[in-house]
């Protein structure tokens, strides 16, 4: 039995002047001691789908379960088994860090002792501020602190919403070394991230936009199905490369990815030579364009060049 079904779940907001999607016919499950990752920008409806699942929003229609139980009909089970981090830090910002984790404790009818070794390589890195205030910790220590306490009850689903969001770099591989300490110790994790370089530490993704699914399988086979040629270029003039590049006959996509242009061809015959030319006649100097792999980003450009395209003709 998958840990978590998810069948044609919409969700709407109204207001005064428009409504807006929040998710559109959403389906897709999670297996049991997966990592499962939703990853999109903001807005996406990430966040949405999370709250849903754990029971603090009502669908408009469709329906879900968390290990068996129905989000609507169960939610009381639901909400004793799984464990939930929410994007913004929730937790008692006038408590210190030991009396956050002991009411969390309680509240589950458990102890912080008697599930001690689930979160002891998490809690051993903010133990030497246990009397501090949770208010006064850093966010990687706030986010160290929320895991713990989304953990103290031996939950068998853990929903994390952007859990490394607005944190350090080294905070950011900490973090998820530690979810795949707790995936193998058989605890399923669906976790939502604007960060297109953490789908590769996920088991499975769902690239999400505009509260549509795009594509869902592993990491490496999205990859893998990127068809189309892919180059990265740099020149003296990396403004106006890019709107030169827009503008050559064989451009699928052209788009900026840090210090490079990342140039989707339409034909792969297309060559080095063939590039360097075009930008040379444009004016271009300090030429360089070498042969890359699709990253999720790229991937994910191209789907949504897809989707806008399709919207657009129908």
């Amino acid at each position: 039995m998958a840990a978590i079904v998810v069948e044609h779940i919409s969700k709407s907001y109204k207001n005064d002047k428009k409504t807006q999607v929040g998710v559109s016919d959403i389906s897709f499950t999670v297996n049991k001691g997966e990592i499962f990752g939703l990853i999109g920008p903001d807005g996406a409806g990430k966040t949405t789908l999370i709250r849903i699942l754990t029971t603090l929003l009502l669908a408009d229609s469709g329906t879900a379960s968390v290990d068996g139980n129905d989000v609507v009909k169960d939610y009381k089970g639901i909400r004793n088994s799984i464990g939930y981090m929410p994007g913004r830090f929730s937790l008692y910002q006038d408590l210190s860090v030991e009396e956050n984790l002991n009411f969390f404790a309680t509240a589950f009818k458990t102890t912080v002792e008697e599930n001690y070794n689930l979160i002891k390589d998490i809690y051993v890195q903010i133990e030497p501020f246990k009397t501090r205030r949770a208010g006064k910790l850093s966010g990687g220590m706030k986010q160290k602190l929320a895991l713990c306490c989304a953990l103290v009850h031996k939950p068998s689903v853990l929903f994390l919403d952007e859990p490394t969001t607005g944190v350090d770099a080294i905070s950011r591989r900490e973090f998820w070394e530690m979810l795949q300490r707790l995936k193998s110790q058989g605890i399923t994790i669906l976790v939502s991230t604007p960060y297109m370089d953490e789908a590769n530490l996920c088991d499975r993704i769902a690239l999400i936009q505009g509260g549509k699914i795009l594509v869902i399988d592993s990491p490496e086979e999205i990859k893998h199905n990127y068809k189309h040629a892919l180059w990265a270029i740099k020149t003296s003039d990396m403004f106006k490369s890019l709107v030169d590049l827009r503008t050559f006959s064989s451009t699928l996509s052209c788009f900026s990815f840090g210090d490079v242009h990342h140039l989707s061809v339409k034909d792969n015959t297309v060559t080095k030579e063939t590039i360097f030319s075009f930008l040379k006649e444009k004016g271009h100097t300090d030429i360089d364009v070498q042969p890359i792999s699709a990253n999720i980003e790229d991937c994910f450009m191209e789907l949504m060049t897809k989707t806008n395209n399709t919207l657009t003709n129908a």
